[in-house]
């Protein structure tokens, strides 16, 4: 035992030390650059040439970046949704992340004895959790936008009344809206002022934020360009009708409270009794963990738990 708890310390610090050799000290160091040259004004190269290279890069690797974007049109998810969860790191890191997590079930558990099937089940599980998080993490930042969003409409709206340009008012909205919408319409504006065409500006601001609000958002102001009329008074029955969508929601999830209640107990019902044996009667956790067959049984029990609680979250979440 103290041999295989050696051999994992082993390989994880050898894990873990080859990340951040290869991938977080080179992205770490990429941000100081960068922020030295912005503190001091300078630029190895002309800003605009920098700017693209930047906006072009899926890897501080340089050879796993020249790969990349061999492969464009598969890495192209992969930034959409880094690009959702308003996540920092390269759609290289996402993948060596994915990669490390695939690797260490395979390099460990074949020494516990643990059959190849289960092996190759437990790491496309642990290769699928970089994903899980970031793919939380957009669903979190989308729920924030979408409760952000009929105030953001508000404040352009009411700019709009008062005389100020379309233009003007997304800087307003940039400036006083938190994170997430307020980096959204900054996007927006600096693109269109950079010289992108204000249709195409919103069009990819309507693909990063998948909601159906944004799209509604993004129908009516290039309806309004092309046809006109009075684009502040639709802002204001844009956001009316999105606040009345959001109390339909939270009115929804209050009503299934309950079902999401019994889904949780449901879920966190095994590793409570397992903890609550492994105190009461540490033998009987004891003769799972020591004999292979246990190993098996516990390795089984968790990918059946991780499919469960996909199923009941996926039970209780209603879509509307």
């Amino acid at each position: 035992m103290p041999f295989v708890l050696g051999t994992f310390v082993g390989v994880l610090a050898l894990v873990l030390g080859a990340f951040w050799f290869f991938i977080a000290r080179p992205e770490q160091s990429a941000r100081a650059a960068l922020q030295r040259r912005l503190r001091t004004g300078r630029t190895d190269t002309p800003l605009d040439a920098n700017i693209f290279q930047h906006a072009r890069r899926l890897s501080d690797i340089a050879a796993l970046n020249s790969m990349l974007k061999r492969t464009a049109g598969l890495v192209e998810p992969v930034q959409r949704l880094i690009a959702r969860a308003g996540s920092n790191i390269t759609p290289g890191t996402f993948l060596l992340a994915s990669l490390v997590s695939f690797t260490v079930p395979v390099v460990l558990l074949p020494r516990f004895g643990v059959d190849l099937p289960l092996v190759l089940i437990v790491s496309v599980i642990a290769a699928a959790v970089p994903y899980l998080v970031l793919r939380g993490r957009a669903k979190k930042r989308q729920h924030r936008f979408e409760e952000l969003f009929p105030e953001a409409l508000e404040l352009m709206a009411r700019a709009l009344r008062a005389g100020h340009a379309f233009s003007t008012s997304l800087a307003m909205v940039a400036d006083e809206i938190t994170d997430p919408v307020g980096p959204e319409f900054r996007l927006v504006y600096d693109q269109q002022n950079f010289g992108m065409p204000l249709p195409d500006a919103l069009r990819a601001m309507a693909e990063r934020v998948p909601l159906i609000d944004a799209k509604f958002f993004v129908t009516a102001v290039l309806t309004q360009r092309e046809a006109g009329g009075n684009l502040s008074e639709v802002l204001d029955n844009l956001s009316k009708v999105m606040r009345d969508r959001f109390k339909v929601k939270r009115h929804v999830r209050t009503v299934t409270a309950h079902a999401r209640m019994t889904g949780w107990v449901l879920i966190g019902l095994p590793p409570v009794a397992a903890l609550g044996t492994a105190l009461v009667a540490p033998g009987h956790i004891r003769v799972l963990i020591d004999d292979p067959m246990g190993v098996r049984m516990i390795i089984v029990g968790a990918v059946l738990q991780v499919l469960g609680t996909l199923v009941i979250r996926r039970l209780v979440d209603i879509e509307y």
